[in-house]
């Protein structure tokens, strides 16, 4: 999951009832990349900042998401081989950096998983162009933005 679908799980908007399903469902298992704890503050602080969320519920959103982030979710690490790849995504699909660092989590969990007889994942993500770039990659992805 990406940080454009995890903000929605901490922040009332359109697919957010979807991927609450989605985190709450027994058997799923949600990958995150480290980075995205920084992402997901990020774009919670933001949006206090704008008209999306009050400063006291980004302040519940990003405690709720801290929480979740230790206790919840699998962490996909930075390493430099993960970098390598992100950086080739980049290149090839003209992404943005964090976005081509997602791709290359997800690509790494998918190839680990089914290295161990595990099925396949789906990206959940609400970028366009990281969802486009990802079927190009061969990955099954979701848009919470379609699940109004």
């Amino acid at each position: 999951m990406d940080s454009s679908a995890v903000v929605k799980r901490y922040v009332s908007e359109t697919g957010t009832v979807w991927i609450s399903g989605i985190t709450a469902a027994t058997g799923n298992k949600v990958y995150l990349v480290r980075l995205t704890l920084v992402e997901v503050i990020s774009a919670i602080t933001r949006k206090a900042r704008g008209t999306g969320i009050t400063a006291a519920g980004a302040a519940i959103a990003v405690a709720d998401f801290r929480r979740d982030f230790l206790n919840q979710y699998a962490k996909v690490d930075l390493t430099p081989t993960l970098i390598e790849h992100a950086a080739d995504l980049a290149e090839t699909h003209a992404l943005r950096g964090y976005d081509a660092v997602q791709l290359a989590a997800a690509l790494e969990v998918n190839i680990e998983r089914a290295a161990i007889g595990l099925s396949a994942i789906t990206l959940i993500s609400a970028d366009v162009a990281l969802n486009a770039a990802a079927v190009a990659e061969g990955l099954a992805v979701g848009d919470p933005n379609a699940h109004p």
